[in-house]
């Protein structure tokens, strides 16, 4: 840095050679071109200038008037030019050293665009500075070098990654193409109903964390739900199963129940008597857990119905699979009904000396297959996903890692395989073994290679007992390969519901306020105090005493400073 007296000369000797028209007295106006000139060159001389720099600066300003705006153009219209031009990067101490032409290559992200980027900039280190995570700016730097390859360090968390890359404004096209290197499903569009009556219908049923009112209706229908999967135990219980001594609804005292089937009372010779209707009226249609079926199913029903008229597509209702849920959920009550009211009307109709012991063994074949029906509405208990973002969460996890769960599955297959062939050739000698058959090992293989051993089967010699030790550890290898691609697909999906529901966004300290990417950087206005680097600039001119020297009045330049707010 020269010294305060030679720039001192060099500036009076400046002064006059302004077409012999201007002197060293400044007006009491504002500064004149030649102070704000001195400004640039204190930061340009805090910054080490090349040698070179300042001769050519020099010689810019001995020119008139408008000369010195002239000089500031070249300047920059040589920078803007000079492709090899280096620029420094510091991330948060650490320093990073790259050309500008390699910024320029996207020209619409943070760094490659200067308007942007010149809100970071530091006029007393000639460098930008951005307080963010370092080991992640390795990958960012590499994405301009590379030009557009985007690659996650492997000690960088995701979540902290994807911020990184939102920062710096590398655009939905890098973080999409980003998401599908590393494996994960596109995120699917919401699409809302155009009607605003139908879109708010769609709200209240759909998204609970839209309102309060439908968080109500997600609250009733989670204890619609819950009541009728305890119904559906409740009926299960033998005082609650058997009525009349195990006589199933409907029929007469002598039927009886045995293993949830029903059974005819025997005649004497031995066989099955025909099962006759009782006279009275069937309690069916009275009984306390039918009518409490009927009300949820008349909720459930009503709720299906308005979400599918209220839907944007109709297409994609029906192919979601939620709704298909729903409506499998539905369906047994309404073929139980059917069923019971035909059978009521046939009872009606048919005398009962008519019902033979074909029509009996037909009956009870119809109620086995009305029970394996009712069984569907077990699979009402994944309505309950539909509110519950821990089995959402799970569901997509498990979409997500259907190749590992595809190889998980391969790969016991062979174990099983090969395993029950070895300990069925190792038992084969052994009279009490119980391996009789490599099908019948099949079930020992796979109890043994998930660790759970239920104790039923079991090798009795020395080779089959070290065949099911080798088989053991197989099972343990097997199964704990694709566990951690599981995890993580679980982690990255728990993570982003989490951001999602609190819907908070990372805060960093940045150098001045940080503002919107596609908003231009606001102007301070003139009345507000200096800045450090002004007040120091100011006081140093007042040490070499330039009283009439004031250093707030032209607002190009200060319009200029303020941009880099560091």
């Amino acid at each position: 840095m020269p010294p305060k007296r030679e720039l001192e000369e060099l500036l009076q000797a400046c002064c006059r050679a302004e077409n012999g028209r201007r002197t060293c007295r400044r007006p009491r106006e504002g500064p004149s071109c030649w102070g704000i000139w001195y400004l640039e060159l204190r930061c340009s001389s805090l910054s080490r200038p090349q040698p070179g720099e300042l001769p050519k600066a020099y010689a810019g300003a001995g020119g008139g008037g408008g000369e010195a705006e002239a000089a500031g153009e070249e300047r920059s219209g040589s920078s803007s030019c000079c492709s090899s031009e280096r620029l420094v990067i510091n991330i948060s101490g650490l320093r990073f050293e790259t050309q500008l032409r390699t910024l320029s290559l996207f020209p619409d992200t943070l760094l490659g665009d200067p308007s942007r980027r010149v809100r970071f900039f530091d006029p007393l280190r000639n460098e930008y500075f951005f307080d963010r995570n370092r080991p992640s700016f390795d990958a960012i730097l590499y994405y301009y070098q590379s030009g557009g390859r985007l690659r996650r360090p492997v000690h960088v968390p995701l979540d902290v990654f994807m911020e990184e890359i939102r920062f710096y404004q590398l655009g939905e096209e890098a973080i999409e193409t980003f998401r599908e290197d590393e494996g994960f499903i596109q995120e699917e569009e919401k699409p809302l109903p155009q009607q605003h009556f139908q879109r708010q219908v769609w709200l209240l049923f759909e998204y609970p964390e839209s309102s309060g009112p439908a968080r109500g209706i997600a609250i009733v229908s989670v204890l619609v739900i819950l009541i009728s999967i305890v119904i559906f135990c409740l009926e299960t219980l033998p005082e609650f199963r058997q009525e009349s001594k195990g006589a199933p609804p409907g029929f007469a005292e002598g039927a009886h129940r045995e293993d949830g089937q029903f059974l005819l009372p025997e005649q004497p010779n031995g066989t099955p008597s025909p099962m006759h209707p009782s006279p009275r009226a069937s309690p069916f249609f009275t009984d306390p857990f039918f009518l409490i079926e009927t009300l949820c199913i008349i909720w459930f029903s009503f709720e299906l119905l308005v979400r599918f008229f209220a839907c944007p597509s109709k297409p994609e209702f029906s192919r979601n699979i939620m709704n298909i849920i729903d409506i499998v959920a539905i369906i047994p009550y309404f073929i139980t009904l059917g069923t019971e009211l035909a059978q009521e009307q046939q009872q009606k109709q048919q005398p009962r000396n008519n019902i033979n012991n074909n029509g009996g063994q037909q009956q009870a074949m119809s109620l086995a297959i009305l029970r394996v029906i009712r069984l569907v509405r077990v699979f009402r208990i994944f309505k309950l996903s539909r509110h519950s973002k821990g089995l959402q969460i799970l569901g997509k996890t498990l979409q997500a890692s259907m190749r590992e769960l595809g190889l998980l599955i391969f790969f016991l297959f062979i174990g099983v395989i090969l395993f029950s062939s070895a300990v069925y050739f190792a038992e084969t000698d052994d009279p009490e073994s119980l391996f009789t058959s490599i099908p019948d090992a099949f079930w020992w293989a796979v109890v043994t290679m998930t660790t759970v051993g239920y104790g039923d089967m079991y090798p009795m010699t020395i080779g089959g007992k070290i065949v099911g030790s080798l088989c053991a550890i197989a099972g343990v290898l097997t199964i704990a390969l694709p566990v951690p691609v599981i995890v993580s697909n679980f982690n990255y999906f728990y993570h982003r519901e989490t951001e999602q529901e609190e819907q908070c966004q990372y805060t960093h300290v940045t150098c001045g306020q940080q503002q919107s990417p596609f908003s231009a950087p606001k102007k301070r206005d003139s009345n507000q105090s200096l800045s450090k680097l002004e007040f120091l600039e100011a006081e140093d001119l007042e040490s070499m005493k330039y009283p009439n020297f004031i250093p707030t009045s032209n607002p190009g330049y200060r319009g200029k400073k303020m941009l880099t707010e560091v």
